[in-house]
């Protein structure tokens, strides 16, 4: 069964875990041993009405089809067997009744088994739908990066989680979230739809990086208080929230997220983004004494950024070992970026045999080719790239600065930390009224 890496990894339900003949064959090996017992023990009567649990049993494993066969063959051998060893009929009645009766028990309760199965199983689909249907669909092109993936979430009500990412192009350049809610069921769809609604509109409104982070904890504060007074238990949230602009370094906030990697066209490259330790997951933010901070990373042209859920590094093999994400990347070096997402969901196909047991998120971003501004197939025309020269005010309320660059020194807003300038070495302790002076110069403002 090969499954895309847009489509849900649905697990196969069946009403029977065995094909008929397989399960009538067992089910007389059963009544052979049984009667091979009772002859051997000289006691065939009270040996063979133990075929009376068979139905039981099949219908526990079974469809309704098999438990109605196997309820017939049991009560008929058992009737003929103890017919058979010329036993009173007065003597045969009784355990052939009891039989009867408890093969129909076993029907009903077959029945009821395969009912509540379809129910829960519809269940279960409509709320990988709904997950599917808010997320945004693969690949996605914005004027800085491109961005395929892999979203694969599990059908089973107890197993359903809270992985979600989103992309969203502002006038402060591409940002990006992946984010994984602590624990599982629809109680964690809740939570994660809350932070991915916050991000919506936070990444649109904010222009500071770290601006957008404290949206998003407050959205999960907000949920977990709502949580505390329905009974159900707080929450938190692994994330990371990602900037991308012209240049071709990007900036991320880890939340206690797992570290993004890194697959270089130089296989001996490739691996984890040397990020400092991770910040505490949303939703914690009390508890720690030192405030999340900007990182700044390298992604030049030709290297793919991968983002993920611990669905991935998580995934198991038939015989419980993780799945080598580190050793695979080296693997992934020539694959071109465009089939990375598609030849990750063949791999943990492969890898799990097909048993998936946790929600996979996967995003792979590879930059857009430089374009020189203005010039044909640009898309924007002079002056008019994300945010420079647009006539958009800039934080500071002149018109035609770009909100990418402050006065502060800070890429996007005035939070006061974390680095701007590009990602070729050059100082990055610069004034900020030079920087600016310097930018405006550029785009003729």
């Amino acid at each position: 069964m090969t499954v895309s890496p847009w489509q849900p990894a649905s697990t196969l339900r069946r009403d029977a875990l065995l094909e008929t003949p397989v399960l009538l064959l067992m089910v007389f090996l059963a009544s052979l041993v049984l009667f091979t017992v009772g002859r051997l023990v000289e006691d065939e009567g009270r040996v063979v009405s133990l075929m009376a649990f068979l139905p039981p049993i099949v219908a526990v494993i079974g469809s309704v089809r098999q438990t109605v066969l196997t309820a017939v063959w049991s009560t008929a051998t058992l009737f003929v067997v103890l017919f058979g060893i010329r036993l009173d009929i007065g003597e045969v009645i009784p355990p052939t009744f009891a039989t009867a009766l408890m093969s129909a028990l076993s029907i009903g309760a077959c029945r009821y088994r395969i009912h509540r199965n379809a129910e829960v199983s519809r269940l279960r689909s409509a709320a990988a739908a709904l997950q599917r249907q808010l997320l945004r669909p693969l690949p996605f092109r914005t004027p800085e990066v491109i961005i395929d993936g892999l979203y694969q979430p599990v059908e089973e009500d107890s197993m359903v989680g809270g992985d979600i990412y989103e992309i969203a192009m502002s006038p402060y350049g591409t940002r990006v979230l992946i984010a994984d809610v602590q624990g599982k069921g629809l109680p964690a769809i809740g939570t994660a739809f809350s932070v991915l609604g916050a991000f919506r509109e936070a990444a649109q409104r904010e222009p500071g990086l770290l601006g957008v982070v404290d949206a998003l904890e407050s959205a999960v504060e907000r949920h977990n208080s709502f949580a505390s007074r329905t009974g159900e238990p707080e929450r938190f949230v692994t994330a990371l929230v990602l900037t991308f602009d012209e240049r071709s370094c990007g900036l991320v906030v880890n939340c206690g997220h797992l570290l993004p990697c890194l697959v270089c066209e130089d296989p001996e490259k490739s691996g984890p983004v040397p990020l400092a330790d991770p910040g505490v997951p949303l939703g914690l933010i009390g508890l720690s004494p030192e405030p999340r901070r900007i990182e700044e990373f390298d992604l030049p042209e030709g290297n793919t950024l991968l983002l993920f859920t611990d669905g991935v590094t998580d995934a198991r093999d038939p015989f419980g070992v993780f799945y080598p994400l580190r050793e695979r990347l080296r693997e992934w070096s020539g694959i071109p970026a465009s089939e990375l997402a598609a030849t990750i969901s063949a791999d943990l196909q492969r890898f799990t045999g097909n048993n998936q047991r946790d929600d996979i998120a996967l995003l792979a971003l590879h930059r857009v080719p430089a374009a020189v501004p203005g010039s044909e197939g640009d898309g924007r025309g002079p002056g008019t790239a994300a945010g420079v020269g647009g006539g958009e005010p800039g934080p500071d309320g002149e018109a035609g600065a770009s909100p990418r660059f402050t006065t502060g020194g800070v890429p996007g807003g005035t939070d006061g930390t974390g680095p701007d300038g590009p990602c070729d070495g050059a100082d990055r302790g610069r004034a900020g009224a030079t920087e600016h002076t310097e930018h405006t110069d550029r785009t003729g403002a």
